[in-house]
Parts: C-alpha cells; structure tokens; sequence
C-alpha cells in the first residue's frame, strides 16, 4: 500500500450470493484494487430468510472470482453475529466502510455492525444506497432505515428519487448522486447473429427484450398488455418477437394466464430462469432493444448493461429512468401504460436502430467506476 492508499471494506452480497448488486460489488472492488487500494468484501453467509427470498436459489453456480478477497462472514438474522463481526472490523480499523442499502430488513443487522466499527474512532462509513423507501413495504421499513442511516457519514444514491426519499429521513449527512456506472463485466459485445446462433432464436426477428428478475413493479404484466395492443392495430408488427428473460420472483401463474387470454404465445420467448453472469452478454446482444415497463422505479441495472452493450432502450417515464435514457437520442421515453408502450416499441421499428448508436457511444462516457470511486472517496474525507 501507499501513502494515498486506503484499507477499504465493502460490505454487501458477493459471491457465493448472484444478482445484480453481487455483481455491482466485486466490480467495484476491482475498481478501488485498480486505483492501489486494498480491498476485502464481507458477504453473508444467510442474506435473506426463506420468506424474504421468492427466488429459486441464493447462490451462484458461477466460480468464485480468483482476484478478490471476499469473507462469508454476515448472518442478517442473527445478533450475536452481527456483535462479532462488528467488533472484528473496530479491531481491524478499516479507513473506510463502504456499505449497500438496498432494504430495510438490512437495517438492524448492517446498523449494529456499524455502530460498532466506529468505535475505533477511525473508520469512516459511506453508504451507497439502492433505495431508502423500498418497493415493497412492510412493517418496520421507517424504524429500521433511520436505525441503519444513524452510523452513516455520507451517502451515494444512484438515482435523484433516491436522493430526494434520503433527505426525508436525514437532511444534515452528505449525500450525492452518481450515475449507475456501466456494468462492463460480463464480456465484451458479439454479434447479434452469433448471440441468436447461441441462444436458438431466429436470425431475421425484431427483437424486444426484457431483462432481469420479474416482479410487480418491474411492469410486465403492462408489457403483456402492449404486445396485444400492438399486434391489433399493426398488422407490419408480426415479425417483432418478445424475449422475456429472467426469473419469476413472484407467482407467475397470474402472468402465464394472461399470456393465454391474450393469445400471444407465439410472439412470446421466455427463459424464465436464473440467467448466470456468463450468460448474459448473448441475451443483451440478440436483442433489438431493451424494454423497460416499470411501474415504478428508482435506478435500474439494465440501464448501465444495455449501455454497455450499446443497445438501445425504451423505459417508462418513472423513478430515474428519463434521465437515464435520454428521449430520441439513445431510446425512447413511453408513459408507463400499454397504449404508449405499443406506440413506441411501433415507433421505435419505424426508425433506423442504428440511429441511436452515436448517442449511446456519447452517453455512456458518463458512467465510470473512476467517477464514482472518487466522490464515495471525497465523501469519506
């Protein structure tokens, strides 16, 4: 280590654990090992309790990354461990503590873990928070956020609803928004023709895809809707197919009845499955555009991949998404309603997909992980 170098924590899912905000984890454990400093990651061993878990499996079927130093370490249920692995890291004396907040179920467990690291009168804590009100509410959700903000010295929110929700708990502690940086970890862009060799879908289709785990805000059920509305009145829509992949982290009966009473089927494609890290790169690059129907939202991981892999996207006008996906230049902005979702997937096959290129190779610039480890650093100081 240097004299500039900082002995740094993050505290979050990591592998064995898989999604998004794993995979957001180790890269940006890369990005501060890339700038020379020493990083180590504390996971959980238990992260969430059955009845908070809708998913399959909590664990990855991917190898564990070779370059980085990651602890099972975090049982979010049990006290006596959230007391051990507190006064582990006051023992350790970090410089910095960089903690996820994506739930408030966390609060409990990450505030007691905190409150005691700062005991050494050294380690500095900044948070970057995925959402303070969550999508789902349930009883607590006040007390156990204000809990966990109480130990924070700074924050980073990715989205300025974040941003906004944070300053109605805590007005005085520092706080930023920093884009979603690019999620440039899952391979480099191939070939649509080579994505759709690989996965089996045909070479001459208008691709849509949705990405990512399904729940209720995330809209699909609107989407489902669209499709009908868009078939019905444009008979030029037949060659457009619907690639719906990720996991159904809710009942899906309701999504599959809906399917039927539509009669869609056949312009449907679901890989409804945990879609590993290795995999994702040939979804993104098959597809035409990437849809986003949310209902609500405040940032989301499919901006930066879809960035990443320069496609281009259509996103509903909700949460942080407009400003993330400027309108006409690197997709389009629908009003989040099966009417104006149809009018722009129509639209968006109307005009040139190449046209929005340029403006996603401009736009992307702005999402660096250099970026963002600088401001989590000047908020420390």
């Amino acid at each position: 280590m240097t004299s500039d170098s900082k002995h740094i924590i993050i505290i979050g899912p990591a592998h064995p654990l898989r999604g998004g905000l794993a995979s957001y984890n180790e890269r940006l454990a890369r990005a501060f090992i890339a700038e020379g400093h020493q990083v180590q990651l504390y996971t959980f061993s238990l992260q969430y309790p059955d009845f908070l878990f809708p998913g399959t499996t909590q664990f990855s079927s991917e190898p564990a990354p070779e370059d980085l130093n990651i602890h099972v370490a975090i049982n979010s249920i049990n006290p006596l461990n959230w007391l051990k692995v507190g006064w582990h890291l006051k023992k350790i004396k970090p410089d910095l503590i960089v903690v996820r907040y994506w739930l408030p179920f966390m609060g409990p467990c990450l505030g007691t873990i905190l409150r005691l690291a700062k005991k050494n009168k050294h380690t500095k804590v900044v948070c970057i928070a995925d959402n303070v009100i969550p999508h789902e509410k349930r009883i607590g959700d006040k007390a156990f956020t204000n809990y966990f903000i109480k130990p924070v010295d700074g924050f980073i929110t990715m989205s300025e609803k974040v941003l906004g929700d944070l300053k109605l708990f805590n007005k005085e502690k520092k706080s930023k928004f920093v884009a979603h940086p690019l999620y440039d970890n899952f391979g480099e862009k191939i070939s649509k023709q080579e994505a759709r060799q690989y996965l089996s879908l045909p070479e001459d289709a208008k691709i849509v895809l949705f990405f990512g785990f399904i729940r209720h805000y995330k809209g699909l059920d609107i989407l489902l809707n669209s499709i009908s509305e868009l078939f019905k009145k444009n008979n030029t829509a037949s060659n457009i197919k619907f690639l719906i992949a990720g996991e159904f982290y809710e009942d899906r009966k309701p999504y599959d009845e809906q399917i039927a009473t539509l009669g869609i089927q056949e312009n449907l494609m679901l890989k409804t499955d945990f879609i590993p890290d290795s995999q994702v790169k040939f979804y993104m690059c098959a597809a035409d555009v990437v849809i986003q129907p949310y209902r609500n939202a405040t940032q989301s991981g499919v901006t930066p991949l879809a960035y990443h892999f320069e496609i281009p996207m259509i996103v509903t006008n909700v949460g942080g998404l407009p400003a993330l996906v400027p309108h006409g230049k690197v997709g389009l902005v629908a009003e989040p309603n099966p009417t104006d979702i149809a009018d722009k997937i129509d639209a968006f096959f109307k005009t040139a997909p190449e046209n929005f290129v340029s403006g996603i190779l401009e736009e992307k610039k702005k999402y660096s992980w250099e970026v963002m480890i600088h401001e989590i650093l000047e908020l420390s100081k």
